[in-house]
């Protein structure tokens, strides 16, 4: 499951995240990309969000030597925050930062924070299990510059997570996400997703939290139900082997639900049983048609859609994965990925392989959810009810 973090920037701020849903609060200065927290205003969080839910805080500027880092993330240790988030810029002492903050592993939880805009070195992955950190996260440090997928593709997220994982540590994500984000990063079994400008008034991330704008992103994001306070262990790496041998049981068809699609989607692929197609790629061409339960009211935000680039980013993280003999294998764990959202139901998938001759030769798959289990629904209602007509 993946929890929900928002930046704050001051206590009274923080009450409002916590009223509308967020899982972790997170101090931060907005005034520059990755702003330090005040030590001070750390504190005065932790007393408004008592043991409700756990508070993150950011230090690391760029430039500051490893005893600084070490002074800065110990003061807000003593301030009571639960998780650090250490701003790992993009230099030569980044290694040695992340040695020096060992010291710090027993009394806090240390995120190292990686941008997407400023060098993503996943080799540090394993130096930061290696010292006592119990995650690691990816954001952008220049706001100016895009968001997130302006700087990585969702094969490249998928991978940053599954390294993560394997190392046994949570993996975050952020970078001035969107609403339409979350449900193609959710596809990469990210512990945590980070927020600021979506959370804001006018998408400004300097303005004040807006509690519509909040209601938005959480409904996206299903409820996490673990003792978060109590620590968290990362999400399992998805196991698509196992997803595509579950099954699906059929249901009568209904007249009522939408579908969307994805034709002519063509990517290279690792795929073929034959000695001559392992080593290298081919190209193969996708299309996906996918029958969604329709929601009960007009469509007005992305809680109400299911985005054609939940199609292709299935594709693309399927594909990245491995080499797959088969075009049945590489069609079921297609499926299988589209299936885990709440709203399909139906998806019919097929796969051709366009360089094995003077045709296209391939599979075609149709596969179902029971009823009762994809259905439209809010994910995380609010205690408000109505999130819609929230203020």
């Amino acid at each position: 499951m993946t929890l929900m973090l928002a930046s704050v920037t001051d206590a009274l701020e923080a009450e409002i995240a916590l009223r509308h849903g967020a899982d972790i609060i997170d101090v931060k200065d907005v005034r520059s990309g990755f702003g330090a927290a005040d030590p001070a205003l750390v504190a005065a969080t932790i007393r408004v969000v008592g043991r409700q839910r756990p508070v993150s805080a950011v230090t690391g500027n760029p430039g500051m030597e490893s005893e600084s880092v070490l002074r800065a993330a110990s003061a807000i240790t003593d301030a009571g925050a639960s998780y650090i988030k250490i701003a790992l810029y993009s230099d030569s002492k980044r290694r040695e930062r992340i040695r020096a903050l060992s010291a710090l592993a027993g009394r806090v939880r240390l995120i190292g924070v990686m941008f997407a805009d400023n060098e993503v070195d996943q080799t540090l992955i394993a130096l930061m299990a290696e010292n006592g950190f119990c995650g690691v996260m990816i954001d952008t440090v220049r706001k100016d510059r895009g968001r997130l997928f302006d700087h990585m593709d969702i094969a490249a997220i998928g991978h940053f997570t599954d390294e993560a994982h394997s190392r046994g540590l949570m993996a975050g994500l952020a970078g001035s996400l969107e609403p339409p984000d979350i449900p193609r990063l959710l596809l990469a079994a990210p512990d945590v997703l980070g927020f600021r400008r979506a959370l804001c008034a006018g998408e400004d991330r300097q303005a004040p939290l807006s509690a519509e704008a909040i209601a938005v992103v959480r409904e996206l994001i299903p409820k996490d139900m673990r003792r978060i306070d109590a620590g968290s262990s990362p999400t399992p790496r998805l196991d698509y082997r196992l997803l595509a041998a579950r099954g699906y049981a059929l249901e009568p068809n209904r007249g009522d639900d939408d579908r969307i699609f994805l034709h002519d989607f063509v990517l290279p692929v690792r795929v073929g049983a034959y000695a001559h197609e392992r080593g290298k790629t081919q190209k193969v061409r996708f299309d996906v048609d996918v029958r969604v339960r329709r929601s009960e009211h007009l469509a007005e935000d992305m809680r109400d859609v299911v985005s054609y680039d939940l199609i292709a980013d299935s594709i693309r993280i399927i594909a990245a994965q491995e080499h797959i003999d088969l075009v049945e294998t590489l069609a079921e764990r297609i499926a299988a990925l589209i299936l885990t959202h709440p709203r399909v139901v139906k998806t019919m998938v097929r796969v051709e392989k366009l360089e094995v001759g003077p045709g296209a030769a391939g599979v075609e798959i149709v596969r179902h959810r029971p009823n009762e289990v994809a259905r439209a629904h809010h994910l995380y209602p609010t205690a408000a009810g109505d999130t819609k007509a929230a203020t």
